[in-house]
C-alpha cells in the first residue's frame, strides 16, 4: 500500500523505490472490429459462396454465347473446354483465403484454355477477379506475374505457337489484340489499387480504434487502482497503528483502549464509505458521483485523522480554490505523504505548507525522522499513483531524504482549469 522509503542523511540517490508499471491487458477492444462496418479481416474469414456461384454460371453460359459468335474461327467447346471454366471459376472460392495461388491457378487454367484454341470470352473474367483480389490484399507483385505470363502465353500463341495448335488453319492474331489485352490488364490493376489503399485504411483505422480503447482501459484502470490504493492506504495505516495501541493497553489502560477502537471504527467507516462510492462509480460509468470527491477543504479532517494515529500535523496557508480534478489530486498527495510518515516515519510530526502563485499550487510535506523501517517492503504503488496524478495535470513531484535529516514531499501543481490536461 505504501513505499518502501529509505531515510537518513544519505544523497539524493536514496529515493523511494517503485515497481515498473503495470503491462496493459491483452485482448481489450478486440470488439471494436465490428463497430462502424465489417472489416476486411472478418470477411476473408467467409468463404465467397455467392459471387463464385454468379461468376461460374456467368462464365459457363458466356462462353457458349462466344463459341456460337465465334464458330469456325475456334475450337468449339467441348468437355475439357468445360471442365477449365469450372476449374478456373472455381478456384475463386478461395481467393480470399489463397490469393497468391488462386491468381496462378486461374492463369494456369486461361492460358490452357487459351492454348487449346477455345474461343475468347468471359474466361478472362476468372483472372480479372482473382488479380483484384491478389491486389487487394496487399500481393501486387504476384497479380503482376501472373498477369505477366497470361500476356506472354496469349502472344506465343496468337504468333507462333498457333501453327501447331488448334484449331487447324489459325492465322496470326493482329497485334492490335495484344494492345487490348494490356489495357484489360492495366483496368484491373487501376480499379483494384483504390481498393487496396482503401483496405490498408481500414486496417490502420482499426488499429488506432484498439490503441485508442486499451488507453482508454488503462487510464481508467490506473484511475481507480489509484483511488483505491490512496483510500485504503491511508485507512489501514491509521487501523494498523490504532490496532497496535489498543493491543498494547488494552489490560494496562482499558480507557486509551476504548479510544483506539473508537479510532478504528471511524476510519474503517469512511473507508468503506469511499470505496463505495469508488465502486458506484465502476456500476454506474458516466453517472455523477453520489458525493463529492474529496478536496483540500476537507484537510481539517485529513489532520484529525492523522492526529488520532498519534501524529500532529501543521499546516501553513488556506486550502486555495482549485478545479476540481487538480483539488482531488492535491488532497491526495498530501493524504499519502502523510500515511507514509505515519507509517515509516519515527517523528510523530510532519508540516504541511501550502503557496498558491503565478498559476501553480507548491505543497511541501516534511517529517523530522529518523526512519522506523516498519512494514518495509511496500508495493511501491503510492508514489507511482502521486506521480500519475501530477504529470495528468502538468505538474511534477519530489521525494527525497533533507539534507538534515527527515523526509521531503514537494508537489507542485497547476491551477488554471485545463492546464496540463
Amino acid at each position: 500500500m505504501d513505499e518502501e522509503r529509505t531515510r537518513g542523511r544519505g544523497g539524493p540517490g536514496n529515493r523511494w523505490r517503485y515497481g515498473p508499471p503495470p503491462l496493459p491487458r491483452r485482448g481489450e477492444g478486440r470488439r471494436e472490429g465490428r463497430e462502424g462496418g465489417a472489416d476486411p479481416e472478418s470477411r476473408a474469414a467467409r468463404w465467397p459462396w455467392r459471387s463464385t456461384v454468379l461468376i461460374t454460371a456467368f462464365v459457363l453460359f458466356g462462353s457458349n454465347f462466344a463459341a456460337h459468335a465465334q464458330e469456325g474461327a475456334r475450337a468449339p467447346l467441348d468437355a475439357f473446354a468445360r471442365v477449365l471454366l469450372v476449374v478456373a471459376s472455381g478456384l475463386l472460392l478461395w481467393r480470399r483465403r489463397h490469393p497468391v495461388a488462386v491468381v496462378f491457378g486461374t492463369a494456369a487454367a486461361a492460358a490452357l484454355y487459351l492454348g487449346a484454341g477455345y474461343p475468347y470470352g468471359p474466361v478472362f473474367l476468372t483472372v480479372a477477379v482473382a488479380c483484384f483480389t491478389a491486389v487487394v490484399a496487399g500481393h501486387r507483385q504476384a497479380a503482376w506475374t501472373a498477369l505477366g505470363l497470361l500476356w506472354a502465353v496469349h502472344v506465343l500463341v496468337a504468333h507462333w505457337l498457333y501453327r501447331w495448335l488448334p484449331p487447324a488453319g489459325d492465322a496470326p492474331a493482329p497485334f492490335g489484340q495484344e494492345i487490348v489485352v494490356a489495357g484489360w490488364a492495366v483496368a484491373i490493376v487501376a480499379i483494384a489499387e483504390p481498393a487496396r489503399i482503401r483496405r490498408e485504411q481500414w486496417a490502420r483505422e482499426r488499429a488506432e480504434r484498439a490503441r485508442a480503447v486499451r488507453r482508454r482501459a488503462d487510464e481508467e484502470r490506473l484511475r481507480i487502482a489509484r483511488e483505491l490504493h490512496d483510500v485504503l492506504a491511508h485507512s489501514l495505516s491509521v487501523i494498523n497503528v490504532q490496532s497496535g495501541v489498543g493491543l498494547a493497553l488494552l489490560d494496562s489502560d482499558p480507557e486509551q483502549a476504548r479510544t483506539a477502537l473508537t479510532t478504528i471504527k471511524s476510519a474503517s467507516k469512511e473507508a468503506l464509505g469511499e470505496v463505495r462510492q469508488v465502486l458506484d462509480s465502476l456500476r454506474t460509468p458516466g453517472d455523477a458521483p453520489r458525493t463529492p470527491a474529496p478536496g483540500l477543504d476537507r484537510l481539517p479532517e485529513l489532520v484529525e485523522q492523522a492526529a488520532r494515529a498519534g501524529l500532529t500535523v501543521d499546516v501553513t496557508g488556506g486550502p486555495p480554490r482549485l478545479p476540481p480534478h487538480t483539488d482531488l489530486a492535491a488532497f491526495r498527495i498530501v493524504q499519502e505523504a502523510l500515511t507514509n510518515v505515519v507509517r515509516h516515519s519515527g517523528s510523530r510530526h510532519a508540516r504541511v505548507r501550502l503557496d498558491q502563485g503565478d498559476g501553480t499550487l507548491r505543497m511541501r510535506i516534511d517529517d523530522d525522522g529518523p526512519a522506523t523501517g516498519a512494514d518495509a517492503g511496500g508495493s511501491g504503488n503510492g508514489l507511482a499513483g502521486m506521480r500519475e496524478r501530477a504529470a495528468a495535470l502538468g505538474g511534477t513531484i519530489e521525494a527525497g531524504p533533507r539534507p538534515d535529516g527527515g523526509f521531503r514531499v514537494l508537489a507542485v501543481l497547476p491551477t488554471r482549469a485545463g492546464e496540463g490536461q
